[in-house]
Parts: structure tokens; C-alpha cells; sequence
């Protein structure tokens, strides 16, 4: 409660509550994202080759009658030798450098992962006031009944947002801007204060001995509470006679962008008390206009995210004439919008498909954020979610990369995953490439590693069938196996070729398993061309006569 007066009825209270809910919610584990995805499909991958190679090479030295304990530990080790055991290691080492140079950024990274995702990332989901535009309403024009410039309109405006005593928002601030009006002789009664059901907020005035209640707020919300209209030259009429009129001009100025306030009032109330019921039998006066200006270079930098491959998706409360004319502006691909009332007809199934053709979602409620990231990221995208409010958190927590600014609320701040010290689309993009670079980094690692743990260990199990001792002792595997993986640790500082920074990208098994086998193939045939020149050239192995069944030292 911020403002106003009123006898509470509890109905729930601690996790029962709407914000109880939020809470719990943020406690459900999170879903997979998209690097913990590869990193375990990654790990299945390792787990079906180990387990193919130890079972085989032991199955083959034991019907070679070899010891069966020393075929075992040798099998066992070329199994451990296999696997990229620095993996972990090299991904903090990775993440922890990347996270360094995003903070020099200015992007501070809360979650070490969340950096792989944020390089994956190929949807961006974010609001429309202070990402896309400047976050601060200016009052253009106020207008009359007639659609000419009216100073009653403006002053009625002004008045209704100097009294309420709510919570300070920037359309009372931006009206305010147009001040100091002259108040003289007007005093507050009693108010009722803006809700997002209502979508008005009203306050009772003394004016001259008259109680007057001035009501302002969203154009439509207004009229449905009004019975006449109030024309320029004081003369008022039925409403019906100038809604068209009115309907027609609030679609042409929310073509060109422009947020319109109505504003209305009521002169025949008696006493000094205001109640929601106290909002009928109105007279429209007028209406005020704002408009939140797009940032400078916004269209430029929307085109250099599109360029790295990332697509940006509008998601607002504003209605969607206005969305269509700031997404238009900001230079999205898909002009078509989709409204919260519309996405309520469109089944969980059919919505991923819809979700992901549209760029811009209007009149969206809150509770409808979390259930369009759920749906583009069950249509394959790695899904980056920004938003800086309460009801934000839910859809912080669902997305692949949560990112929220440093006024953010504290709730955002802590579901998120990223936080931007500047709310600017522009920031975005560097901490993206250096996302990226990072996740380039871990797969370059993973490409040596499996490759060359692969060739080395296939060298070593071929040799063991073919010659009559073992080529490495278990151990000397391990050891040879740590040193070579011990320089790869410096591949966090290494440089990255453009084009793995142009788009996104993503864990891809097929192509590292074809990788492996390919150059780990090359590696183990000069390996075994190693073999054959210390074996037959320089004649490495002393004459022998081993028995069968065991394998010289």
C-alpha cells in the first residue's frame, strides 16, 4: 500500500500470496539450458566411446591370454586417458577470464555458465521503455474534445498529478514537467489511487467551494466511465456524440507513437470522501499526449545484434499501435503483434511456432512473460530474457540468461543471471562477443582434448594386440595424459577468428565426435608410423621369445 485509505480484508498470507508465489517459483530448480544441455550430451558421448574401449581392449587381451589383472588396469587406464580430465577446470579458467574482461564491459556476471549461454544466445526478449527508448515521457500536446490545444485539459492534467500522493511514476513526473501551473485556490480531498485493473487514478479537489474530482489515465478506461464530453467553448454534449472522433484521433496518434492519457471530471459530488464507485457519470475533457523517444543510435545498434546473429522480440504493456510504431522505428524484422488478449486464444502447443515468427508482443501481462520464453525455447532458441521489475523474476528465472540493469529492483537483481551497469542495448552487444569468445575458447579445448586423448589412447590399445609388451604402464598413461593436457589451461587467453563471433553457436556432438575420430584417426596413424620406424628401422625391441599368454616389462 502506498497511497489512499480503506479496510483491509486478508485473504492470503506468506506463500499464499501473489508475491509468495513469485518467490516459490524462484525456488524451483531451474530448467536445463542450453550449455548444460551440450555439457551433458557431451558427457554421454564420452561415456559410450570409454566404456566401448575399455570393454573391447580388455575382451581382446584376455582371448590373447594376457594377464588378466594387467589387462584390466592397462584397459582402465586408456579409458581414463581418454577422457578430457581438465574439462572442469578449463571451463572455470574460461569463464573466469571472460567474466573479467565482461566486466570491463561494464556487464557484471553473477552466474560463471550463464557467459556460455550468453554467447549461445539467438533471442533477446526485452521491454520497450528504457531499453529501446529513453525511459522518460515528454508531454507533446494536450488537446480538447475537438482535437485543438486546450488549457483546461493541461491544467486538470496537471492538478490530478501534483495532489496524488501514489507511488512517483514518470507520466506524473513528465506532466509536472510542463509546470508550475497556477493551483492557487484548489486543495486535495481525498484520492483513489491508480491500479492496473482500473488503469485510472482519480483525486477529489476543493475548487471554489465545490468538490471536483479529476480523474486521468488510459484514454479508453477514461471514456468507459464518462457519460458527456466537455467542448471548448464550455458547452457539453453526449458522449456518444464525439467517441468516434475520439477513437479515430487516439489510432492516429498511437500510429505516430504518442501515449495518450484521458482525462475527465465530475463536479456534483457532495462531501469529502472519493471511492472507485465515485468514478461514473464522468465528463471527458480531453485528452493528453506523451511520447517516450526512441535512444539515438537504437535502430543501429537492433542491426548489429541482428548482425550477431541475435533477434530481438519487443515484449510491453503499451497497446500495439504504439508497439508497432517503436518496433518500425527500432528497425525489427516482423511487423506483425501479437496482443496479451490474443496469446490467451493460442494454444501451448501452437505457440512456439507463433512466437517465434512474431517480433512484437503488446499488451502483454506480466504473468504471460514467463509462458513466451517457455515457448521460444521449446521451439529450439536460446532465449535471453531482460527486464528489471517484480513480475520480471519469473521470466528471469525461465530463460536460458536472465539479465536485468543496476536500478533494477532487488528481485530482478537476484534472479538474474547478468547485470548490466548501463540499461543499453549497445553494452549488450560487447558482453555478447565476449560471450562468445569464451564459449570458442572451452570447444577449442574439448577439440584438442578429445581428439588427441583419443588418437593417443587408439595408438596405445592397437600396439598392445601387436606387440609382446605392453607399450605404456597404466600409469605412465595417466601421467602423459595430465602433461599434455596441462598447456591447454592458457587457451583462455587465446584469440578467436571473427566468424565464431559473428553468430551464435552452439554444443554440436555429430560434429565433435567428427572431429575426434578424424584427427585422433591422423594422430594414431603416425603414431603407428612411430611404431615402425623404432620397430623395423632402428630396431627398438631386443630379441625375444615371450611366452604366449604374457607381456614382457
Amino acid at each position: 500500500m502506498v497511497s489512499g485509505t480503506g479496510r483491509a480484508v486478508v485473504v492470503q498470507t506468506g506463500r499464499g500470496t501473489a508475491f509468495g508465489a513469485i518467490a516459490a517459483r524462484m525456488r524451483l530448480r531451474r530448467s536445463e539450458t542450453e550449455f548444460e544441455r551440450g555439457v551433458r550430451r557431451f558427457g554421454y558421448l564420452l561415456l559410450e566411446v570409454t566404456l566401448t574401449l575399455v570393454v573391447a581392449i580388455f575382451a581382446f587381451n584376455v582371448y590373447l591370454q594376457r594377464p588378466v589383472i594387467d589387462s584390466f588396469l592397462f584397459s582402465l587406464a586408456l579409458g581414463v586417458g581418454l577422457t578430457p580430465q581438465l574439462l572442469p577446470a578449463v571451463i572455470s579458467v574460461n569463464l573466469a577470464s571472460g567474466a573479467r574482461r565482461m566486466a570491463r564491459r561494464q556487464v557484471i556476471v553473477k552466474r560463471l555458465a550463464s557467459i556460455e549461454n550468453f554467447g549461445s544466445m539467438d533471442v533477446l526478449c526485452s521491454d520497450k521503455t528504457g531499453t529501446l527508448t529513453e525511459g522518460e515521457a515528454q508531454v507533446q500536446f494536450a488537446w480538447g474534445v475537438e482535437g485543438t490545444d486546450s488549457a483546461r485539459t493541461l491544467l486538470l492534467a496537471y492538478a490530478n498529478a501534483t495532489f496524488q500522493s501514489g507511488y512517483v511514476n514518470p507520466i506524473d513526473t513528465a506532466i509536472k514537467g510542463r509546470g508550475p501551473l497556477d493551483l492557487e485556490g484548489w486543495s486535495k480531498l481525498d484520492e483513489v489511487p491508480f491500479d492496473f485493473l482500473r488503469k485510472r487514478q482519480s483525486v477529489l479537489l476543493a475548487h471554489r467551494g465545490q468538490s471536483v474530482l479529476v480523474t486521468k489515465g488510459a484514454l479508453n478506461r477514461v471514456l468507459e466511465v464518462c457519460t458527456t464530453a466537455e467542448r471548448s467553448d464550455g458547452s457539453v454534449v453526449p458522449i456518444e456524440a464525439v467517441r468516434e472522433g475520439l477513437q479515430e484521433r487516439y489510432r492516429s496518434l498511437s500510429a505516430e507513437g504518442y501515449r495518450q492519457l484521458g482525462v475527465a471530471v465530475r463536479e456534483d459530488l457532495t462531501g469529502a470522501v472519493a471511492t472507485r464507485e465515485s468514478e461514473r457519470g464522468m465528463r471527458f475533457v480531453g485528452l493528453v499526449a506523451l511520447s517516450d523517444p526512441l535512444k539515438p543510435a537504437i535502430a543501429s545498434t537492433v542491426a548489429e545484434l541482428r548482425g550477431l546473429g541475435v533477434r530481438l522480440k519487443l515484449i510491453t504493456g503499451d497497446n500495439a499501435l504504439i508497439a508497432a510504431r517503436i518496433g518500425r522505428e527500432a528497425g525489427l524484422l516482423e511487423p506483425e503483434v501479437i496482443t496479451g488478449s490474443q496469446l490467451l486464444s493460442i494454444s501451448d502447443q501452437a505457440l512456439p511456432l507463433r512466437a517465434q515468427a512474431c517480433d512484437i508482443f503488446a499488451e502483454v501481462e506480466p504473468n504471460q512473460k514467463e509462458r513466451l520464453i517457455a515457448a521460444l525455447r521449446r521451439a529450439g532458441h536460446v532465449v535471453g530474457y531482460m527486464g528489471d521489475g517484480i513480475n520480471d523474476a519469473p521470466a528471469l528465472h525461465a530463460a536460458d540468461v536472465g539479465l536485468s540493469v543496476q536500478g533494477a529492483v532487488d528481485v530482478a537483481k537476484e534472479a538474474a543471471d547478468i547485470v548490466l551497469l548501463e540499461q543499453d542495448l549497445a553494452v549488450l552487444a560487447d558482453g555478447i562477443r565476449e560471450g562468445r569468445t569464451t564459449f570458442a575458447n572451452t570447444l577449442k579445448y574439448v577439440f584438442m582434448a578429445t581428439s588427441a586423448n583419443f588418437g593417443n589412447m587408439f595408438s596405445m590399445a592397437g600396439a598392445s594386440l601387436l606387440l609382446p609388451f605392453l607399450p605404456l604402464l597404466p600409469k605412465q598413461i595417466l601421467l602423459t595424459n595430465l602433461l599434455t593436457d596441462l598447456p591447454e589451461m592458457t587457451i583462455a587467453t587465446d584469440r578467436v577468428d571473427r566468424d565464431w563471433i559473428e553468430r551464435p553457436r552452439r554444443w554440436s556432438i555429430p560434429f565433435i565426435q567428427r572431429f575426434m575420430l578424424t584427427f585422433g584417426l591422423v594422430s594414431s596413424l603416425f603414431d603407428y608410423l612411430t611404431f615402425a620406424v623404432l620397430l623395423w628401422v632402428l630396431r627398438g625391441i631386443p630379441p625375444s621369445s615371450a611366452p604366449a599368454g604374457s607381456w614382457n616389462r
